[in-house]
């Protein structure tokens, strides 16, 4: 019960029951009226995993929807357990998980920064941002997660050569999988353009209209890329 799942397995084992698997979690949304209503699919939630609340479950409560996720804490990987308390969850209120609400869909975000020495780099963002380790990945060239879960995560691309007439910020959406070409679709309707799909479904690369680039992340296809 307390194995990291694979991604492929990870994401089989919940979409059934409205739940999507997104960089080592699982995530859903509740449409809700009204945050009194809020409150109560959250307090649901937390009965539904009983003891493993704490090291599991995650929430945020609004007046329109409560975003919940799921991910052992202390591992920072999801496994059979957490598939259980979606499971629980999803029955505790009446199936009514879903991937999507009006206002956002599902996603998670991650912003990339290019660097030519990475371990020079990261104590700096890691100080200025005051984010901390992930459990078990502290390496000095992991990435960096804030500890409340509610920034995006920040990682580190290895550069070969300097690139001065490009950007080195970038932002990474993770997706649901199966809305992903609709995503990569609306972005190019936009009057954005595709800079490579070499790497699809893992990500596509695109750029708005200046060259400011943005990648569109699935599970999929992780291991070959």
């Amino acid at each position: 019960m307390t194995s990291p799942l694979t991604r492929p397995a990870a994401s089989a084992a919940v979409e059934a029951f409205g739940w999507r698997y997104l960089l080592g979690t699982f995530c859903t949304s509740v449409p809700v009226p009204s945050l009194a209503e809020g409150a109560a699919v959250a307090a649901a939630a937390v009965a539904a995993c009983g003891a493993a609340a704490d090291a599991h479950l995650r929430l945020d409560v609004r007046p329109t929807r409560v975003e919940l996720t799921l991910q052992d804490a202390a591992a920072a990987h999801v496994t059979q357990t957490d598939v259980e308390l979606a499971r629980s969850i999803t029955e505790a209120l009446g199936g009514r998980t879903t991937t999507g609400v009006t206002l956002r869909p599902v996603q998670m975000q991650e912003i990339a920064i290019d660097a030519l020495d990475i371990g020079a780099i990261r104590p700096f963002w890691r100080a200025v941002l005051a984010y901390e380790d992930e459990p078990g990945y502290d390496g000095p060239e992991d990435a960096i997660v804030d500890p409340a879960r509610q920034g995006p995560t920040y990682w580190f691309q290895q550069m070969d050569a300097p690139r001065p007439q490009r950007n080195r910020i970038h932002i990474d959406i993770t997706v649901p999988h199966d809305e992903a070409d609709a995503r990569v679709a609306a972005a190019l309707e936009a009057g954005g353009h595709l800079v490579s799909d070499d790497e699809a479904r893992a990500f596509w690369v695109l750029a708005d209209a200046e060259g400011n680039e943005v990648c569109v992340c699935t599970w999929q296809d992780r291991e070959r890329a």
